[in-house]
């Protein structure tokens, strides 16, 4: 089942440049192509990290994959609702719904518990119109419960009333992990998720998605490092604002393997010392 179709997607920025004084009136505005008529479609199911050197356009695909930004041209078509005319209640009802969010600074509220952080989605999830209500019991508790599960998803189940400078970076991204998950989105979109990370943190947390992506979950992340790349399914290269590369992952690493390795070597070098 495709969760993701895009077709020809172009971003043009007008820039104003200033220029001397001068009595003519031509227009000043030079236009930025940002991404240059891109194709992409994701199936449900898969794993795909998005490359491409600085200025290459994956975060303005990015922002527009989030809808976080529209684009100035072509299609893009979400879980069967097509984005690029919709308005901005439907906007933020598909960033909520149909969109899980991991960021790269975790984003969690300082005096809010792992618990708490995770329930915020489900406090601003807006009713689709027409949809019937399957909650039983009050919403709260429903919260709650929605809230414990997807912590215990992320192994956090003794960590649920810890605030984020309780946590470890790794516990805190895991938290912000569950709280995309909570609202059980189309697809989990991670921008540059272990960039706060040191390498073992970052092995566990590229565990737990490849984890959740075996249970069946769809996962966008946004990587400039190709030995993250490797332990996706999928790469896709952009550069100057086009697709230039798609590919299967044929050696795909196990990040689980790579960190048991990992603290082996630390384990080694720790009795050395």
């Amino acid at each position: 089942m495709s969760v993701i179709e895009m077709r020809q997607i172009k971003r043009e920025y007008r820039m104003e440049v200033k220029k001397k004084k001068s009595s003519s009136k031509e227009d000043n505005a030079v236009v930025v192509r940002a991404l240059r008529g891109v194709d992409f479609s994701a199936q449900t199911g898969e794993f795909i990290s998005v490359m491409g050197p600085s200025g290459s356009g994956k975060s303005t695909l990015m922002n527009i994959i989030g809808c976080l930004d529209k684009p100035s041209g072509g299609t893009y078509v979400l879980d069967g609702i097509e984005t690029s005319t919709s308005d901005s209640d439907t906007f933020a009802f598909i960033r909520n719904i149909k969109i899980g969010f991991v960021f790269q600074s975790f984003n969690l509220l300082a005096r809010t518990t792992a618990l708490e952080n995770v329930e915020l989605p489900l406090f601003y999830r807006q009713k689709k119109k027409g949809e019937k209500r399957k909650l039983f019991g009050s919403e709260a508790a429903v919260r709650k419960e929605k809230a414990m599960t997807a912590l215990k998803d992320v192994g956090l189940e003794q960590r649920m009333d810890h605030f984020p400078s309780q946590l470890s970076g790794g516990q805190q991204q895991r938290v912000a992990i569950a709280r995309a998950m909570v609202n059980d989105p189309a697809f989990i979109l991670a921008d540059e998720p272990t960039g706060n990370l040191d390498t073992g943190m970052t092995l566990e947390i590229m565990g737990l998605f490849q984890q959740l992506n075996d249970m069946g979950k769809t996962i966008i992340m946004v990587t400039h490092e190709p030995e993250l790349a490797a332990y996706t399914k999928r790469i896709i290269t952009l550069r100057d604002g086009q697709l230039v590369s798609d590919k299967q992952v044929t050696d795909r690493r196990s990040a689980v393997t790579d960190l048991a390795q990992w603290k082996k070597d630390h384990a080694l070098l720790a009795e050395e010392e």
